[in-house]
């Protein structure tokens, strides 16, 4: 199965989700509706609430409410891209402006808050005590994510412990609540959630990988951002730590000197080093190893063809350009 027959799959599911999300979008404020409508309209992957609905369905759900915690799911990630692309003075997000770029700072991040607390909202009205400690830890995992990368940046001497700690916290923690919330929703035990929990926290891990390296390897049209965006933000992601680590002593000197600086205007060189110390490979078979984890981890589920989704997804997320 490949990406476009998940999708197709998921389509019906998708479209229900799509409804709500521009329903619950709306405001009586206009600048809400415009930003707000603005990114979620932005052609993203939709990866977490398809996550969710797969979930729901690979575990026999027949109900509605897995419609409504994907909407949510979604709207807490967008709230998450609103408030990064302020932190990180972002100007491109998947070939497009960032509404910082259009609208300005302090409407993003409100309008953030907004998407933030229309989640939660509708978490209100689902009536779980489960669903909402859910998000609100992953909620809060989030915000301590962000707050880790920020001290993270700029300092070169950032390992791997630190980076995967923040990476687990920023992307993976929202996919893992995405799978966990499928069981959820369908009542099944505590098994199999957290087999579905462990499945997202392991894709979201591959997912951000691929992401670090796509940085370093691919092109701005092909990744919807400025390549080397990373780098000019100072973020010392995997791909950099295994170059300074396993490169000359020329090497890590202008690699620690770029992150210190947040400066791209080696990055040609830079990205020779990331290849030729073999960070690309290195990065690429944790990513591997990821979607492998995630996969074993649907292991306890029965057979479907829900299942055989997650599982293509879990190779999407190792496989793709973009």
């Amino acid at each position: 199965m490949n990406i476009s027959e998940v999708r197709a799959l998921a389509e019906a599911d998708m479209q229900a989700v799509d409804r709500l999300i521009q329903r619950e979008l709306h405001s009586d404020v206009a600048l809400v509706n415009q930003l707000g409508a603005y990114i979620i309209n932005s052609g993203g992957k939709r990866m977490r609430p398809v996550l969710t609905v797969l979930a729901a369905r690979a575990c026999g759900y027949a109900g509605n409410d897995h419609i409504d915690l994907a909407a949510i799911v979604e709207f807490i990630h967008t709230a998450t891209l609103l408030h990064d692309d302020v932190v990180d003075a972002s100007e491109l997000r998947r070939g497009r402006e960032t509404a910082n770029a259009i609208w300005g700072n302090e409407a993003s991040v409100l309008v953030g808050d907004f998407l933030y607390s229309r989640a939660f909202q509708m978490m209100v009205r689902l009536d779980s005590m489960r669903v909402m400690r859910i998000l609100a830890d992953t909620t809060n995992r989030i915000a301590e994510g962000e707050v880790l990368q920020l001290l993270n940046c700029h300092d070169p001497d950032v390992d791997e412990a630190r980076y995967f700690e923040v990476i687990y916290s920023k992307t993976a923690k929202l996919f893992e609540a995405a799978g966990r919330l499928g069981a959820v929703v369908a009542g099944h035990p505590a098994g199999i959630e957290q087999a579905l929990a462990e499945y997202g926290m392991r894709l979201g891990t591959a997912f951000q990988l691929v992401d670090d390296l796509l940085d370093y390897s691919a092109s701005s049209d092909e990744i919807g951002k400025n390549v080397g965006d990373d780098l000019a933000e100072g973020k010392p992601t995997l791909p950099l730590i295994y170059a300074m680590r396993h490169g000359s002593a020329a090497q890590a000197s202008m690699i620690r000197q770029a992150i210190e600086n947040g400066d791209r205007n080696q990055i040609g060189v830079i990205t020779e080093a990331i290849a030729s110390t073999g960070a690309v490979a290195y990065t690429a078979r944790l990513a591997r190893q990821e979607a492998d984890a995630a996969i074993e981890a649907l292991r306890i589920l029965p057979e479907s063809i829900q299942k055989q989704a997650l599982i293509a997804l879990a190779d999407y997320s190792v496989s793709r350009s973009h």
